[in-house]
């Protein structure tokens, strides 16, 4: 006879999509194997753990304040910058409104000192043509 080692065998695996099952099952004999191992007592753990937990806030509560100091100051950054450039166009504007004034004022200047040329050409002209009547009669 042969031995069962000469004998050829069949393995027949299924693929049953237990890989949750053997993950939670090997994640909660870990955690059994941690409790007894452990070189500390539960209670001792419970303290180092509150403690750490202690410190990871304190550390989260700095980071958002450092955060929170940083995006105010470039909240204020921001702030100044608009102020002043809210400023400078509101110069601009008071600018160009006196300029305006300003050229309208000459313009108008203009204008009156033409009229007054033009009056005084047509009283000229007429005075020229009143003359010339007069040599006419004599």
């Amino acid at each position: 006879m042969r031995d069962q080692d000469d004998v050829p065998y069949i393995v027949i695996e299924r693929d049953s999509g237990g890989g949750v099952g053997a993950f939670l099952l090997g994640a909660v004999v870990g955690a059994g194997l941690a409790l007894l191992f452990a070189p500390k007592s539960g209670e001792e753990t419970q303290e180092d753990l509150r403690e750490q937990a202690q410190r990871l806030r304190v550390a989260a509560e700095e980071r958002m304040r450092e955060a929170q100091r940083h995006l105010e100051e470039r909240l204020d950054g921001a702030r100044d910058g608009l102020t002043a450039r809210y400023d400078e166009v509101r110069e601009a504007v008071s600018a160009g409104r006196d300029a305006a004034v300003e050229a309208r004022g000459d313009l108008e200047e203009r204008l009156e000192r033409s009229k007054a040329a033009y009056r005084a050409g047509v009283a000229a002209a007429r005075e020229a043509v009143a003359a010339g009547a007069e040599e006419v009669a004599d």
